[in-house]
């Protein structure tokens, strides 16, 4: 019975028993809906049975493949045109991030440019913000009157008509993840930067070499492993947007993989629909080993050496105050001037109609009219509202306690049994989600819940739905953030009160989480944050009585509510800002620390 005494002492062992535990819950939360969505691609659905003639629903079948695939022109407008349209925006978006980003990262941190701490707060304030405020903010500005119905701020003010393609479409949403994900090249190239050996450069201005050879000789390739970072963590979460091409592409009918997923989905076709997300999981996976191959075959990038002395910055002379100057005014305008847009745009009765008169506060605090919005009352009177606040709080507090907590349980299993195999399987399957689109993770979820499997109930259009894919997608953040708390953390402290008889449980609540309670914080309310401002992942599986805020703004984009729909969205930031706010209070953590 020596297999008995085994389990008895493995059992023994606390962090044992939580490997065992989330092994199991994560294999079957992660992994086995893979093999749902898999069979759903081959499965003939309730809505698919008259045109998919001599079927029924339940039958195995191959003709979501065939029509996605390999069906000529149906297939180039249902997959391949939306896949080029996702690529090239991706590919656009990285341009874009890594070229302002780096350029900012290198202003702040190699040269004399003024107002740096300003510019290096203001930088990453668009990140912090849900990523459609500036679709939005681009709406009010650029709306073209023959798509929109209404021009926008800039054609008000100057009488120039905006072009389709400006306003709407590849350019702008190209533009805006750019500058929403300029802040991952920020905050990666300007740590390099910052942290670079600066005897490199004085040693090549004493070979008399020129800046433009110590930029593209030493500076550049010393940079170069944040700059595939950034493009592929940028490239990554391109792929997988949805809210901006939504508000900039549905317009013009210019169709993403992630919103042709949501109209397949939420139309007659979601085989369809569960294809692009199979499909888009494998493009992320392969990302993400195209991630690891990158790093792993890099060759020394040291930029640390233990004989360092300050940078020598580069002195911009004349034009050093245009370009503070300029590059103030620039990020105002993109981090500030958006929220006032909102502001004015959910104060406007006639969309269009800039005239003092045309302003109400109707939309925050009026009690509705007939010929406005079908009656729906302002934002601050509306019971709707409310409860999709109290929704997005309640949502994000759950998810946020749970997935924190299952993130320092994980973390201190996992690091207290670092070199076993459980261990490593735990520690991937956790950061598996990660490599999961939101979309695409939504659809899983909405493929097994609307059915009952055994003794599991339908959970589609419950509360618990949410919940369970919340902690699900957001879990990541959360292990990785218990795991660098407790690598941080010596065995010793733990093993004298376990030579003290103290248990477990008093030994995690009385001593590890007092000492690691700052970096354990953060394990809660980054979900937190992430949570109030998501949209993707929760899109596909709300219904009228579990809509968040976020879904609301949508659903009111989308019935031509624009005043609402700002009010709803400088709602949504502010609660987001000052949730921030007190992240950085509370922890002492602010990502654009130690930059500038």
């Amino acid at each position: 019975m020596g297999w008995l005494k085994q389990i008895k002492m493995f059992c023994r062992k606390p962090h044992n028993l939580i490997l065992a535990v989330l092994f199991l819950v994560l294999v079957i939360l992660t992994l086995l809906p893979l093999i749902s969505i898999v069979m759903d691609t081959f499965t003939v659905h309730t809505s698919e049975v008259m045109r998919i003639r001599g079927t029924h629903a339940g039958d195995f079948t191959t003709y979501h493949w065939s029509k996605v695939l390999l069906d000529g022109d149906n297939s180039l407008n249902i997959f391949y045109k939306p896949l080029l349209n996702t690529i090239g925006i991706s590919l656009a978006t990285c341009l874009i991030a890594i070229g302002f980003g780096g350029l900012m990262a290198w202003l702040v941190t190699r040269t004399n440019i003024r107002y740096k701490p300003f510019l290096s707060a203001v930088f990453v304030l668009p990140y912090v913000m849900p990523s459609w405020t500036l679709a939005l903010a681009w709406l009010n500005f650029f709306r073209n009157p023959l798509v929109g119905g209404v021009p926008g701020l800039f054609t008000v003010l100057t009488g120039l008509p905006v072009p389709n393609w400006f306003a709407y479409g590849f350019f702008p949403i190209s533009v805006v993840q750019g500058l929403h994900y300029a802040p991952f090249a920020y905050i990666l190239i300007g740590g390099i930067l910052k942290n670079m050996d600066a005897n490199l450069e004085e040693a090549a201005l004493l070979l008399k070499a020129s800046r433009r050879q110590i930029l593209m000789r030493i500076t550049l390739p010393m940079v170069k492993p944040a700059v595939l970072s950034t493009f592929l963590l940028a490239f990554s979460s391109s792929m997988s947007a949805f809210a901006v091409p939504a508000f900039l592409g549905s317009p013009v009918r210019y169709q993403v993989l992630t919103t042709q997923l949501y109209r397949t989905l939420q139309g007659l076709n979601p085989g369809y629909g569960y294809l692009m997300a199979l499909l888009l999981i494998l493009i992320g996976v392969g990302i993400m080993l195209l991630n690891q191959w990158v790093l792993s075959g890099r060759k020394s990038y040291t930029t640390i050496t233990g004989k360092s002395s300050q940078i020598a910055l580069v002195h911009l002379r004349r034009l050093r105050t245009p370009l503070s100057v300029g590059f103030s005014a620039l990020l105002l305008c993109v981090a500030v001037v958006p929220l006032i847009t909102f502001a004015v745009e959910s104060f406007i009765v006639e969309p269009g109609n800039y005239a003092w008169s045309n302003f109400s506060t109707i939309f925050w605090v009026g009690e509705g009219a007939v010929d406005v919005a079908n009656g729906e009352p302002g934002i601050l009177r509306n019971a709707h509202i409310f409860s999709g606040l109290a929704n997005s709080f309640l949502l994000s507090l759950v998810v946020a306690f749970l997935t924190g907590t299952i993130g320092i349980l994980a973390g201190y299993a996992i690091v207290r049994k670092k070199d076993h195999w459980l261990a490593h399987a735990v520690n991937q399957l956790t950061f598996f989600p990660y490599l999961i689109p939101s979309m695409a993770l939504g659809a899983i979820y909405l493929s097994m819940s609307v059915v009952p499997h055994g003794p599991i109930p339908a959970l589609y259009g419950t509360f618990a739905i949410l919940i369970l894919i919340g902690v699900i997608k957001y879990l990541p953040f959360a292990s990785k953030a218990g795991i660098n708390s407790m690598l941080q953390l010596g065995g010793e402290i733990e093993e004298a009160a376990l030579i003290m008889g103290i248990p477990w449980w008093k030994r995690m609540l009385r001593i590890i989480v007092p000492i690691q309670k700052t970096s354990f914080l953060s394990g809660y309310l980054l979900p937190y944050i992430s949570c109030m401002r998501e949209l993707s992942l929760f899109i596909l599986l709300i219904s009228p009585a579990t809509n968040v805020l976020t879904t609301m703004l949508f659903q009111y984009n989308e019935k031509g509510w624009n005043q609402y729909a700002n009010a709803i969205n400088l709602l949504i930031v502010g609660v987001v800002l000052l949730s921030n706010y007190a992240m950085n209070k509370l922890t002492g953590a602010s990502i654009d620390k130690g930059i500038g």
